[in-house]
């Protein structure tokens, strides 16, 4: 059962908080899915949540959630805790992809199913499913079109990317991706600066504050999440390199993730590209393959979502497959 885009709604994303301990929804079945975040600090894990939660009401599963606040062992205390209350799956967004393997084990130890929704484990012999974006491919693509628009404008660049949380797969494949492309450009392209974030709004705007001093002439710039637009903007402003596309001082400037900023930036000409992951797409394969295990069907251990990157050339024609789109036009009619 796929949940559309017109069924989603941002009412929950909007009201969602960052609660600590289980919290339970509407039932209507005599199932339960423990769906256990790390965080709800950027939009695309309110989102994913939300739309998760109305899957699973749809389909007549009772559900208990937890929020971690990036506290691996919190959040295998709170797996812990659900596997002692019998839960029927664990759908689960784990912080580090090594700490979470204890968990696994536990839930295989149970019997209990377990998903990893857009963030996958290391390496381990104990069994779970992992739903994906493609990172590296989704990152080339969009840095790809940057590097096109370098070319046509001409020039030399110095580029700077913002890089996630190393103990994150996604951070790791993103910043692959990132210099797969560059690698291949060096004749106009040059890394100037690789600004470590651990997926902190504060940290990414101190280091990207620090780069712009050491660099002022930065004009190629990529950030592995768009939850990070806010203080990239800020900074940019600050700098007064905050322009739209054909200014003299614009600066090339792509994102990764595909949140509703991201569209108002490209719609509105200051952002070139953005690596789109399809969230609708996570969420329902999360749902079906925790549904499938729970009932004892095989289910492969990687779902892949290609994901796709936007841009100015295609933004008419994808914009409707974006789910930052879908919020965007809801917030604005």
């Amino acid at each position: 059962m796929r949940l559309t885009r017109r069924q989603f709604t941002i009412g929950t994303l909007i009201a969602a908080g960052t609660a600590g301990m289980p919290l339970y929804v509407k039932a209507q079945g005599k199932k339960t899915i423990a769906v256990l975040f790390d965080g709800l600090y950027s939009p695309f894990w309110v989102a994913g949540l939300d739309v998760i939660k109305q899957d699973l009401t749809k389909r007549g599963y009772e559900m208990v959630q937890a929020i971690s606040d990036k506290d691996d062992n919190r959040q295998f205390e709170q797996v812990r805790a659900m596997l002692a209350r019998k839960v029927d799956g664990i759908i689960i967004v784990q912080t580090d992809s090594n700490a979470v393997i204890p968990a696994i084990k536990a839930a295989n130890e149970a019997k209990v199913p377990m998903v990893h929704f857009n963030r996958p484990p290391a390496k381990t012999e104990a069994f779970s499913v992992a739903v994906v974006a493609d990172n590296r491919k989704i990152t080339n693509a969009t840095v790809e079109h940057m590097v096109e628009v370098a070319r046509k404008q001409g020039g030399k660049f110095k580029a700077a990317i913002l890089i996630g949380n190393l103990g994150d797969p996604n951070a790791i494949g993103r910043r692959d991706g990132f210099f797969d492309v560059v690698d291949k450009n060096k004749d106009i392209i040059d890394v100037v600066a690789r600004i470590p974030t651990e997926w902190n709004a504060d940290v990414a705007f101190a280091g990207l504050t620090n780069a712009f001093q050491a660099n002022p002439d930065i004009n190629f710039l990529f950030t592995s999440s768009d939850f990070l637009f806010p203080q990239i903007v800020q900074a940019m402003k600050v700098r007064n390199k905050f322009h739209t596309i054909g200014h003299k001082d614009h600066v090339i400037f792509g994102g990764f993730d595909g949140d509703a900023m991201a569209y108002e930036l490209l719609k509105d000409k200051y952002l070139d590209a953005d690596g789109v992951q399809d969230l609708f797409k996570e969420a329902e394969l999360a749902v079906n393959a925790i549904v499938d295990l729970q009932e004892g069907k095989t289910v492969d251990r990687v779902l892949l979502d290609p994901g796709f990157a936007i841009h100015q050339a295609n933004l008419e024609q994808v914009r409707d497959r974006m789910w930052g789109y879908t919020i965007y036009k809801q917030k604005n009619g």
